[in-house]
């Protein structure tokens, strides 16, 4: 009986399809989601050595078993003290260019591996060559299969309904830690593993700064109130966001909060396959300039949702890469007054036959 997930050829396959324009004989694959990504194995550690037609998965003895059932695609070998289980099994192998992750791996990480490498000889007559790659797995990684947004959609399912659940009884004199910890309570209760991220929960002029974390602010009336959520479900991740207000908002609010969500409702309408990550930046921050904020939108249109909750694509000012169908991302626009507060709405969106499919339902405010 096995874990296997069916997708993991056409993922092996892919990767190795880059070989040839990275002048690569095999890949190390160190980074966490990469692994899962494209063996099925969820342990905690563990290294991939993927060649042209060899797939090997290295872990220690805490997790063999475990890489058995969820990686019958691979070899499974027993890590032992030092790399000479590395060395190994490369010995076995016709490899001489040999990728490694350099998003992931460290200097001292990399040195180490090169000395075990240069010790243990082989490679072919010029030895080992260590091949820095960057983005290989988070690129191939962007565009989702069926399974994929199955778990995502559900990880959404469930940060939607906590949101509604908490934010309908929210009052004025709770503070923004308790609103974060009610959040957490009501995910785990329904099935997630795990925050995706730090509640953010941002009242008044807190809201002005996108990141705070909730702290021992109490909320009052009549003023706007962030709430950035997400959380984990079977390793995939949800991001929400909404802005409220206890009470009856004031006219400013009104006029913050209706440029923000005419900003996200454009890009969500208009926003297509093709275009690049910058043009459907672009839709949004258009409305918000015409609207005399510009200069209070800081930060990029969205970002990727997946297996971490920030990869790719990415959706901002300076997003040179194009979005493809199946592609899940965040559009989260906001305007953030010093002094004042801020106003940010944000969705998940999958691109299915070129346009944006909404993937988050949680109440939001309307005109």
């Amino acid at each position: 009986m096995t874990d296997a997930n069916p997708y993991i050829g056409k993922r092996l396959e892919a990767l190795r399809a880059k070989f040839d324009s990275q002048e690569l004989d095999a890949i190390l694959i160190t980074n966490e989601h990469n692994r899962r990504y494209f063996s099925g194995f969820k342990g905690s550690a563990g290294t991939l050595i993927i060649t042209r037609d060899r797939a090997a998965l290295a872990t220690d003895f805490r997790y063999t078993e475990q890489a058995g059932s969820q990686a019958p695609d691979y070899e499974v070998v027993r890590v032992m003290p030092g790399l000479g289980w590395l060395t190994d099994t490369l010995g076995g192998m016709d490899v001489s260019r040999i990728g490694f992750e350099a998003d992931e791996m460290s200097v001292a990480s990399h040195q180490r591996l090169v000395d075990a490498l240069d010790e243990a000889g082989g490679g072919g007559k010029d030895g080992y060559s260590m091949v820095s790659t960057s983005g290989i797995g988070a690129e191939l990684r962007a565009v989702k299969d069926p399974d994929e947004l199955a778990l995502l959609t559900k990880a959404i399912e469930i940060g939607d309904r906590a949101f509604d659940e908490v934010s309908a009884r929210i009052e004025p004199g709770v503070s923004e830690v308790e609103v974060a910890w009610e959040i957490e309570k009501s995910v785990r209760e329904q099935g997630a593993e795990a925050l995706s991220f730090e509640t953010i929960v941002a009242s008044g002029p807190n809201g002005a700064r996108p990141h705070h974390l909730a702290a021992d602010r109490i909320l009052q009336e009549g003023e706007p109130i962030v709430i950035d959520m997400g959380c984990r479900y079977q390793g995939f991740c949800s991001d929400l966001t909404r802005t409220i207000v206890l009470g009856e908002p004031d006219a400013k609010f009104k006029e913050i909060y209706d440029i923000t969500l005419e900003a996200q409702q454009t890009a969500i309408e208009k926003v297509e396959a093709g275009m690049t990550g910058e043009e459907a930046d672009a839709l949004a921050r258009e409305v918000i300039s015409k609207a005399g904020h510009g200069e209070h939108f800081g930060h990029g249109l969205g970002h990727g949702v997946g297996l971490e909750v920030h990869e790719g694509p990415g959706v901002g000012a300076r997003s040179k890469g194009k979005l493809e169908d199946g592609m899940v991302f965040t559009i989260e626009p906001g305007i953030y007054l010093t002094g004042w507060g801020g106003v940010r709405i944000e969705d998940v969106v999958v691109l299915e036959n070129g346009r944006a499919r909404v993937l988050s339902n949680a109440v939001k405010l309307t005109p």
